[in-house]
């Protein structure tokens, strides 16, 4: 009897190659040298501080070091004038003492310059998820260092990094997300702002819970370790007009067009306006941020369309109004909007691409203004306050435009909005 035939194995075909892979890589490759050749030259201008009117790394040499001295007795700064953070701030200034083969410069800036490389990774992995973009990435990549050297020389990149961790976050994880916001708002109020869109339902209880459980978990502990935890607050009302708000630059104009004399003096940590109708400006500030507070109510109450993009979107909306708003908008201001921006981004349905682009020349001004030209702001001259117009234009500017397009694209309707695939609640776990 012949023996059976052999059995001749047909190898499987090789999976065909992914033609977009290769330009992936490439992409990736182009960020992340952008990203070391940026940093690198924002580490350089750190390190010299020649810049305009120089100073910016004197806060973490000086300022920060006295608080981080301060904090290692257990209290927290008392009658400080310039103390004007909540609690989690001092625990964040306590993070350079992980690494004490460094001194504390070098500690913070590498504390920071991480922060600022884990949110350049978040946002990269965002992007990359279907119906995301890499353009977030490269917003922050490109546009961070827009602001010279100011980011690194103040602690609102690891603030920024939370709050870009619990957008990035809620989706899946609504009560981490929430955690996440609450413990940037132990740090710096705004993070809270990050939970203003979240769609209702069960995805905002449980994002509201995680923001109060941090919120009093952490609190709980810093009040036990430390002394005089909420002295903070007793620096916050007696704040006056900065010059570089909106209410500063109106009043800068003001006295360029009328010449009433305008005093500056350097109260709280910033320079301030003194004398006539300053008080009157700065309530008319508070009041604007009170009507921003109205809109966003009213928003969140006729909204009807919740999209993957809307609790982005509406967080760098808030954050905006409640910018140009404030009593005080500083340079290292921006770092916040251009993590939330970037954050919009990384969402091909956001609604919020004409304002992220208004930021960029922005934070290009912020840095020409501090600390290129800064004793022309403080001094009140044309050119001076012509940059200060320019900047708070802009950023008036993109508050109007993200007001609009985030009210067309969920209350408003029109065929446009409508073809945005709705999503009512995030997936959860």
């Amino acid at each position: 009897m012949p023996p059976p035939p052999a059995r001749v194995r047909i190898p499987a075909p090789a999976p065909a190659p992914d033609p977009g892979a290769f330009g992936r890589r490439t992409r990736y490759v182009a960020l992340a040298v952008s990203w070391l050749a940026t940093r690198a030259l924002m580490l350089h201008l750190l390190v010299s501080d020649s810049l305009g009117v120089g100073g910016v790394s004197g806060e973490v040499y000086v300022l920060y070091r006295r608080w981080y001295e301060q904090l290692g007795t257990g209290t927290f700064p008392f009658g400080d004038p310039t103390w004007q953070y909540p609690p989690g701030a001092g625990a964040l200034l306590l993070v350079p003492s992980l690494f004490p083969f460094l001194t504390f410069f070098q500690a913070f800036t590498a504390v920071t310059l991480g922060c600022d490389a884990l949110i350049a990774r978040a946002l990269l992995r965002a992007g990359a998820r279907p119906g995301g973009s890499e353009s977030g990435a490269w917003l922050w990549v490109g546009g961070l260092p827009l602001l010279l050297h100011v980011p690194y020389g103040r602690y609102d990149v690891q603030v920024t990094a939370l709050a870009v961790g619990a957008l990035l976050t809620l989706r899946r994880r609504p009560g981490l997300g929430g955690a996440l916001a609450g413990l940037g708002a132990l740090v710096k109020v705004w993070p809270l702002l990050a939970l203003i869109g979240t769609p209702p339902g069960r995805a905002t209880r449980r994002a509201g819970l995680g923001a109060l459980a941090s919120v009093a978990a952490l609190l709980t502990v810093l009040a036990l370790a430390f002394d005089h935890t909420l002295d903070f607050a007793r620096q916050q009302g007696s704040r006056g007009l900065q010059i570089e708000s909106l209410g500063g630059t109106a009043y800068q104009l003001a006295h360029l067009v009328t010449g009433h004399p305008a005093r500056v003096v350097h109260r709280y940590g910033a320079m301030e306006f003194t004398g006539r109708y300053v008080s009157a400006l700065a309530t008319a500030s508070l009041a604007l941020t009170g009507l921003a507070l109205c809109w966003l109510v009213l928003w969140r109450v006729r909204a009807r369309r919740w999209t993957v993009a809307v609790p982005l979107d509406a967080a760098l909306c808030a954050v905006l109004l409640f910018t140009v708003t404030s009593r005080v908008i500083s340079p290292q201001y921006l770092v916040w909007l251009l993590g939330l921006a970037a954050v919009c981004l990384t969402s091909r349905q956001t609604s919020q691409r004409p304002a992220a682009q208004l930021l960029l020349p922005a934070a290009a001004l912020s840095a020409l203004a501090f600390p290129c030209l800064y004793e022309d702001v403080i001094a009140g001259t044309a050119l001076g306050t012509a940059v200060m117009t320019a900047r708070n234009a802009l950023l008036v500017a993109a508050a109007l435009v993200s007001c609009r397009h985030l009210w067309a694209s969920t209350v408003t309707s029109s065929t446009t909005t409508a073809a945005i695939t709705p999503r009512t609640e995030p997936r959860t776990p």
